[in-house]
This record gives C-alpha cells, structure tokens and sequence, in this order.
C-alpha cells in the first residue's frame, strides 16, 4: 500500500469488533494479537479468519493491520511460530510487530511481503540498533518507552527517512525496561514476555527492613499498604505537536485488553489532533487537501543548522538526564540559580545546583529542531483522555524534567464518565429517531454525549416524553439495561456509535 504521507494513528484492537471500531473513528492502523505468540493474552484476540475479514475491512477504508508476533520465544516454539508466519502471510495483514531477531529473520524468508516492525520490547535506545535493524530488513522501530524528546529527536537525525519510528502517544505504562519484566513469572508462574502478565506491578505491597530501625522509605503508605511499582498512564494530548515535531512516525494508542468504547474515544480524540496539527502547520487546508509534503522539523545530521543551533530546554534536559542528574534547573533564560544563569549555562555547560558540568569534547552535537507555534487543540480534544477509565497521567518519559512517577496509594482507575448505550440505528421519521441498546439508566434532563467520528461528541438532553421501548411504548426513562429503546433526535448519528454521560459521583474503577 501507499506509504501515508502524515503521522499515523495506530489503534489496539483486542477482537475483531475493536479492529472495526478503531477503523470507524479513524485509525491509519490498527495492532491486534492472534490467539498465539502474542504479548497480550488477556484480550480474546483474532483467529486466522479474523485477520482476513478485519484486513479487508480496514483496506477497504484506507487503514492498515499490524499482527504482533512479539515474545520471546522458546526453542521449543519456533516449529509453530514459523508455521504460523506462513498462516499469516495469506490473510491480507500488512505487517508483523516482532521482538526476537531470529523470528524477524524467520518472517523475512517466509513473508517477504509483510513489513516487520521491531516491537518496544527489542529495547531500541539509539540510532545504531535502529540502522543495524534497518539493515536487517525492519522496516519501523518501536523505540522504547523510556526515551525522551530530544533522544527521539537523535535518532531521527540519524537514520533513512524510510525507517519508521513508532512511540507511545497514550495509555498504561509499566514499570519495567519496555514491558521486559520477570515479577509476574517468579510470583505467579505466568510469564510477561508471553503475554501472559498478572500485572503484580499493580499489587498492594508493605516493605519492612527489619536489621535497619528509623530508616525511611519514602512512600506513602494507607492502611491497606502501598503500590510500590505503580505507574501513572501516559496522556500527550497537549503536547502532540513536539513529538510529531521530533519525528514520530507513528503514534501508538495503548489498550488491547481496553473496551471498544475506549478504543473509539481515544482513536478519534488523537486523530482528530493529527489533523489540527496538520492544518495549523500548513501541510493540508481543512478539507484535508494536501497542501505541501509532511515532513518534521528535526534537523538531520550534515543539513545547514545541525551543529550551530541554539540549545532549547528539551535538549538541556535531556543532557541532564543521561548525566544522571535529575535535579537539573530548568527555570526561565533570565532566571538565576546558583549563581549563574540559565543563558550562561547554555553557554558554558550544564548546571546543577550551582555547579557546572563541561560538555562532551566528543563531537557529539544533538539533533536541533526548527522552531514552530505551539498547535492549539480545541478544549474537547482536551478533555476526551478524561473521559475513559484512567490511573492519574502523565507525559511518560518525554520530559526529562517532569517524568512519570507511582500511584502508591491506589491502583484503580478513575471514571468520571461511564457508557449508556449504544446506536442500534437512526431513522428520519417522525422528525429523526435513534435507537439504542441500553448500558445505564438515562432519565429526562440527563446530559448525554454521542461520541461521534471525526468531529466533537453531540450533546444531547434527554427529553421528558418521546421515549419508547422495544414496542413502541411510551415510558418516563430508560432504566434496564441491555434493553432496546427509541429517542427523538433530529440528527443522523452512525451505527455503534457510543452514549457517554458524566457520573453523578466520579467513581474508582477496578482493573
């Protein structure tokens, strides 16, 4: 297929329907797991079947499949991996997201067709690994969670335009190197690098030094104890506009085992984004129409500007960060700390609490990035991530001076908003009516929200009359679940499309 000539929305799917949805809110691609090999086992994932009918579903509206193929493999499985890379090959998907270099290897004699896209997994931190993989046949990285801006921004500059990078956008985190964890096999048998992780990560732990009295941990603790390894989810909503600068090709939305309304909310909340930023950069006109080719802003290594641009806060960060000095002060240009001024400091070197740290003599120059305005989404976009079950978020790791950090005194997620109902269809009669199957009570004056693809979600109050039940009987409110119902409603909305509508109490919402 074409190569897409904009960042990529990539949407999980845990089933077919999930493959679907993310599609219908407008997904450039959508990962899902087969029922083998895969890192996310909880999901019932696709069969063979499911792969043809979702591929040609997604290929029909322009969209693309990626298949994980991602755990670390025993010897004992490769037999059935490579019998299942030839299944594969045969049912339309465009790609296979791999871990173990012997498997990519494997599914580039077998399926030289498919794109292999090297998982986050492989752990690729720099620009090296990313040619050597290039060179090995992979045509996109994952890089690891655990980069920041400025090392997204090093690689970019340092390897072919052809090879795509792929980061996290949003979504879970885990407090492993890039998911390579061994908690949950030592504690419970079930092995995270086969998809099958209990997430003891997110267990209620108590730490006791016994041989040390008066020492103390910092962490807060309740009386039920305390999540030690607890991470915050990742939302960069409002700072979409760097890492597409830096140059992210993809933009990964976390969440197989999550709800097709998650998948759908977030899907079109972030591609909605993508196309803000595609307008307000001038690449397309509000039509969408091309304007001028995308390209990003990274400056590439040889190209006029790379070794003399000025250093901005993201690369001062970064520098601190791999110095292992966390304290770095990242006030204003004008600012003072310790003496000097960040200008000087800019200057002469690193700062931290006063002292200077010399910069590398070693050639060294990290990759600058052409000034742009700051894309301003519109407040909806900003308030979608808050409208699906959610732990407290954060950036991840994309700011050195601000990075992700524990939840310790709970593990469940927030849920402020919560699914009513679903469009069963719309119909023009009678002025415009909607039917739904019920999830929640709705009752007259209720706001209600259909998320809708594309565009902001429709408002819409419940009426006090004119709601009806499966045989056109009029009653006061929609009050069972799972239940058909009729409502007026004078606009079209598509089939599927979801019902949303604010909890009277904003609730903790278990795993």
């Amino acid at each position: 297929m074409k190569r897409r000539g904009k960042p990529e929305v990539l949407a999980p799917a845990g089933n077919l329907r999930g493959l679907k949805t993310a599609v219908d809110y407008g997904a450039d691609a959508v990962y899902c797991g087969g029922k083998s090999f895969g890192m996310r086992s909880a999901p019932r994932n696709l069969s063979l079947d499911d792969f043809r009918e979702g591929a040609a579903y997604a290929h029909e509206r322009g969209a693309r499949v990626y298949v994980t193929l991602n755990i670390l493999p025993r010897n004992n499985e490769i037999t059935a991996i490579e019998r299942y890379i030839e299944d594969l090959r045969t049912t339309g998907v465009d790609a296979l997201i791999v871990t173990d270099i012997g498997v990519m290897m494997l599914a580039h004699r077998i399926a030289p067709e498919l794109e292999l896209h090297v998982s986050t997994q492989a752990g690729v931190t720099n620009y090296l690994a990313a040619n050597a993989l290039h060179d090995l046949g992979a045509r996109r990285v994952v890089l690891a969670r655990e980069m920041d801006l400025q090392a997204v921004r090093d690689i970019r500059a340092n390897i072919p335009d052809d090879l795509d990078i792929e980061t996290f956008v949003h979504g879970s985190m885990c407090m492993a190197f890039s998911g390579r964890c061994l908690i949950s096999n030592y504690l419970t048998g079930r092995d995270g690098n086969h998809g099958e992780c209990a997430q003891p990560c997110r267990w209620k732990y108590s730490l006791v030094e016994e041989k040390r009295p008066g020492q103390v941990f910092p962490v807060e603790e309740t009386a039920q104890g305390t999540y030690l390894f607890n991470s915050q989810d990742m939302n960069m909503m409002a700072h979409l506009d760097d890492l597409i600068d830096s140059g992210a090709t993809s933009l990964k939305i976390e969440g197989r085992s999550k709800s097709a309304y998650y998948v759908a909310a977030m899907t079109n909340a972030y591609k909605t984004a993508v196309n803000e930023y595609m307008v307000q950069r001038g690449f397309e006109d509000e039509a969408g129409n091309e304007l001028k080719p995308f390209h990003d802003r990274v400056v590439r290594a040889g190209e006029e500007g790379f070794a003399d641009s000025a250093r901005d806060t993201i690369m001062l960060n970064a520098d601190a960060a791999f110095a292992g000095m966390p304290n770095w002060d990242s006030a204003n240009d004008e600012g003072e700390a310790g003496g000097i001024s960040n200008r000087q400091a800019r200057r002469t070197g690193l700062k931290r609490q006063g002292q200077l740290v010399e910069e590398s003599d070693d050639g060294w120059r990290h990759a600058p990035v052409r000034p742009a305005p700051h894309v301003e989404l519109p407040q909806w976009l900003m308030e979608e991530p808050y409208k699906v079950a959610h732990r407290d978020y954060s950036t991840g790791f994309y700011y050195p001076e601000q990075k992700v950090t524990q939840n310790t005194d709970r593990s469940a997620y927030f849920r402020d908003w919560l699914v009513v109902g679903e469009v069963l269809s719309w119909s023009p009669e009678e002025g415009g009516r909607v039917t739904i199957m019920s999830r929640n009570k709705m009752e007259p004056g209720q706001l209600v929200e259909f998320l809708l693809p594309g565009r902001a979600p429709l408002e819409y109050v419940v009426p006090d009359g004119g709601i009806r039940d499966a045989d056109g009987n009029e009653v006061p409110m929609v009050n069972n679940p799972a239940h058909v119902f009729s409502l007026p409603l004078g606009v079209e909305v598509p089939v599927n499309a979801a019902l949303r509508s604010r909890t009277k109490k904003p609730t903790l919402k278990a795993e």
